[in-house]
């Protein structure tokens, strides 16, 4: 099932593999801005000798034509950073733009990619089909997967693998379950308008305050009174702008949030719910209600055929020991829209390590990962592609 070529071909980059790393994270881009880092993927490419293209406006495709005729499987890395402030003190690699950083291990995601396309392309006259390489733009704001597909990722495209670092998960191990992987994300703004007016006379108005607050209150019912405890979901006001003054009662109030879950369904029954709770809310204080409701990220649904693959793709590469069954995050990832089309899974590497302070959560400015961990993504994805194409 694994091809001990891929393994010496890895092992023999891993300090190329971490100089790149970390020169990206020196360099951080936000989503649609990552040109730097296309020239720097373009680069690589160029000297493995990989056939390219470029996608608009930053991304890259690429193909690694394979020695015998077979399917296509389709590997992926995102590339984008986040507007997180960088707060770690002792990195010799810290980012260089103020208010930038790579703190969700894009960075990673592209490096181990590269790694196992010199292992793949190294090989690729015992290949069974063809690998299709995609460093995909924009992840962070569930646009870049689908800009991608638009520019014809998918043709010819027989099934997809991914993977995220992964900090909660300890360094050493790799998951991929069956099933539900990632949450579906999607965003919300409520709009309520009342009458404004002094503080001191509350009969002459309506109460924007009044009526945020009972919503925001309220809508915690939709989870725990109209969605079934055995199907997971989530419902957040993160954000609240309201009123302008101590003295004046609020005329307007806008809050945004998100809703996380596991099943479509349930998706629909929460957004249906949540307009009738804006509405009625709001005709109870005698204000009005406008709400905009995005969808976002797909639940990532790991179809069972290619996560046990990855399973013993995981076991024969790395050992019974690496496995690890990581629970369902509530995060997103645009990666759905690849298996929405076609067959796939999507795997977490573990990074965690709090000897060397690896431990912290994504997104936050501490954020890093234990380099270890890596090389055996770097491997897994070729291991896997690998594995894919030789199937009976």
């Amino acid at each position: 099932m694994i091809n001990p070529d891929i393994k010496k071909l890895v092992q023999q980059n891993i300090d190329e593999m971490i100089a790149f790393r970390r020169d990206l994270h020196r360099h951080p881009e936000l989503p649609w801005e990552e040109f730097r880092t296309t020239d720097k993927i373009a680069e690589q490419l160029d000297k493995i000798g990989i056939p390219y293209r470029r996608t608009k406006p930053t991304g890259i495709i690429a193909d690694i034509r394979g020695g015998k005729p077979g399917k296509r499987i389709l590997l992926r890395a995102d590339i984008d950073a986040l507007p997180v402030q960088e707060l770690s003190t002792n990195i010799d690699y810290k980012s260089t733009i103020d208010g930038k950083m790579h703190a969700c291990g894009h960075d990673t995601h592209a490096s181990m990619l590269l790694t196992a396309a010199k292992a793949l392309y190294a090989i690729r006259d015992q290949l069974k089909g063809n690998v299709r390489l995609v460093f995909q733009p924009a992840e962070e704001i569930a646009q870049g997967a689908k800009g991608m597909i638009k520019q014809g990722v998918l043709e010819d495209v027989d099934s997809a693998f991914g993977m995220h670092i992964w900090s909660q998960t300890p360094v050493g191990k790799v998951s991929c379950v069956v099933g539900s992987s990632f949450a579906s994300a999607d965003l919300l703004t409520v709009r309520f308008k009342g009458k404004g007016g002094h503080g001191s006379m509350p009969h002459d108005t309506v109460d924007a305050v009044m009526v945020a607050s009972s919503f925001v209150m309220n809508i915690q019912s939709i989870v725990s009174r109209e969605v079934s405890p055995l199907d997971p979901a989530v419902v957040t006001i993160g954000k609240m702008d309201v009123g302008t003054r101590f003295n004046v009662i609020a005329e307007n109030a806008v809050l945004e949030g998100t809703v996380r879950c596991f099943n479509v369904a349930v998706r629909d029954k929460i957004e249906a719910a949540i307009r009738r709770y804006a509405n009625q809310v709001a005709a109870m204080y005698r204000a009005t209600a406008e709400v905009e409701y995005i969808y976002g990220t797909l639940p990532v649904i790991n179809d069972k055929e290619s996560a046990l693959l990855a399973q013993k793709v995981i076991v024969e590469s790395f050992g019974e020991q690496t496995l690890y069954f990581e629970p369902p995050t509530t995060g997103g990832e645009d990666f759905s829209y690849y298996t929405e089309n076609i067959p796939g899974a999507f795997a977490l590497v573990g990074s965690g390590n709090s000897e060397k302070d690896t431990q912290w959560p994504h997104h936050h400015g501490c954020f890093n990962v234990d380099e270890d961990g890596m090389t055996l993504g770097a491997e897994f994805y070729a291991q896997y592609a690998w594995a894919y194409l030789n199937q009976n």
